[in-house]
């Protein structure tokens, strides 16, 4: 069964700096895709950011300038640094994987709270 491991997650200051991870395992299918979404408290999972096999990246409005994804698609890992963060980033971030074959597979995700 594939396992989606997200790590890095914290309290930090407003303005603040924290790096997330995303490992994949136990994959079968090439992955295409992998994603970072979040949700905040009590509300909808929104879309943070994705980054493609062919090195693509998309930024939701709210993070552009703020939020980077880098990683290897093909080695199944994913990093979102974020930087001046703020109180509404807090959210439960969530990675998710997108494989060739079209299934979706998502972590458990990793709480980033900001707060002073």
């Amino acid at each position: 069964q594939v396992q989606v491991a997200e790590s890095g997650g914290g309290l930090v200051q407003p303005g603040g700096s924290l790096r997330l991870a995303c490992v994949v395992s136990r994959t079968i299918y090439r992955t295409i895709v992998m994603a970072w979404y979040r949700q905040p408290p009590g509300k909808e999972r929104e879309l943070v950011a994705t980054l493609t096999s062919g090195g693509s990246t998309n930024y939701a409005d709210s993070v552009k300038g703020r939020f980077t994804i880098s990683g290897d698609v093909a080695k199944n890992a994913a990093y979102l640094q974020m930087n001046s963060l703020k109180p509404e980033d807090t959210a439960l971030y969530v990675c998710n994987r997108r494989s060739v074959s079209g299934r979706n597979d998502w972590g458990k995700g990793t709480l980033v709270t900001v707060s002073s």
